[in-house]
């Protein structure tokens, strides 16, 4: 059986309410979803959340070397896509484009073999932990506590909020805005936070240490972690575990971030990093540091890349993209007891796409 061709769709979806962080707002989310159809005329389904320009990067860079190959070459196909893709850079939109396809290709894979992905990639346990993510900077203090506090209150023991409102430039309104989320999910659900980057380096410590008087024990992102040093810096000096990761796009970016101890928390994102291939490539990375691994958004993909990782302390149930999956695909996996579970009964990603519902969302392809 080999790849015939490869279906490519751009969609656009609006968020449910305005939605911001610390240096971003935002009021649609893009995904860009790809079919590895095979001569059989099995299919497999990806998918990144990404620019529109990554459907045209697929097209014009990296299905030539994918269409043709068999089923099972995976490895060999992604080594191709890296390849191929050299004079126009790998990181941003070309390495989301390879995700896209590498997932894709791993799901008929696993279809092919009728094995859930999680299976056929080497099995270590049966579930992942997630945190419930949102809480953006742009919400109501009510928006706020009833997102958080609902996900508690469906079990889910550890949540995640924005803060760094304005770039940074609002730090009492960001204690503030924690102070309410910590009385809206009691004292003993975990709180985290997420600037995105809009701290300086000193800034972000100085907050670290008012955060942490209401238990936030996780950071992301303080920093921008295109400054390793500055991530190091806090690191070094912040009463609670800093993490980041996601804007990784290769396994290179891994190591330094890693070498640089730049973080207590390794975080990945498989619709970003090369794909499954490139998010297993990080996790193994981690390990070999002893770093604790965390995936980012995409709880459908990595519920399952997360249950063959060598460690894994968490997937982020990020809103947006749960909210999306539902509305895209039967066979998402759902919340239950604080965890995500596969469903050892569906090959592949366990993933049906919803073809007419998501068909009113399509802008191009």
């Amino acid at each position: 059986m080999r790849v015939e061709r490869l279906e490519i769709g751009v969609y656009r979806v609006p968020t449910d309410r305005p939605e911001a962080d610390g240096t971003f707002r935002w009021d649609a989310t893009t995904v860009v979803l790809v079919e590895a159809v095979a001569d059989s005329g099995l299919r497999g389904l990806g998918f990144t959340y990404a620019a529109a320009l990554a459907a045209g990067a697929v097209r014009d860079r990296v299905a030539d070397v994918v269409v043709g190959r068999a089923v099972g070459e995976v490895g060999a196909a992604w080594g191709a896509m890296v390849a191929a893709v050299r004079n126009v850079g790998r990181a941003g939109v070309a390495a989301t484009a390879i995700s896209a396809v590498d997932v894709a290709l791993w799901d008929l894979h696993a279809r092919a073999a009728q094995q859930p992905l999680y299976r056929l990639l080497g099995q270590r346990r049966e579930a992942v932990p997630i945190y419930g993510s949102g809480g953006f900077t742009s919400y109501s203090d009510q928006e706020l506590a009833e997102q958080l506090g609902g996900w508690v209150a469906q079990g889910i023991s550890r949540v995640k909020m924005k803060i760094g409102a304005d770039w940074g430039t609002r730090e009492d309104e960001d204690v503030r805005r924690v102070r309410v989320a910590r009385e809206a999910i009691g004292p003993q659900a975990g709180l985290f936070v997420d600037a995105n980057g809009a701290y300086t380096a000193r800034q972000a410590v100085r907050q670290a240490e008012r955060f942490a008087e209401f238990g936030v024990s996780y950071f992301e992102e303080p920093v921008s972690s295109d400054h390793l040093e500055q991530l190091a810096f806090v690191r070094s000096r912040a009463p609670m575990a800093i993490a980041a990761g996601e804007y990784g796009y290769d396994p290179w970016y891994f190591r330094d971030m890693l070498r640089a101890e730049a973080v207590d928390i390794l975080q990945a994102d498989a619709t970003r990093c090369l794909g499954i291939s490139g998010f297993l490539e990080a996790a193994a990375l981690a390990h070999g540091f002893a770093v604790p691994f965390s995936a980012h958004t995409a709880p459908s993909i990595h519920a399952q890349a997360g249950c063959a990782a060598p460690r894994i302390v968490h997937v982020e149930y990020f809103h947006d993209h749960a909210r999306i999956e539902e509305m895209f695909f039967d066979g998402t996996p759902r919340p239950s007891g604080g965890c995500l579970r596969p469903d050892p009964g569906r090959p592949g990603l366990g993933l049906e796409l919803k073809r007419a519902d998501a068909e009113r969302w399509r802008v191009a392809g």
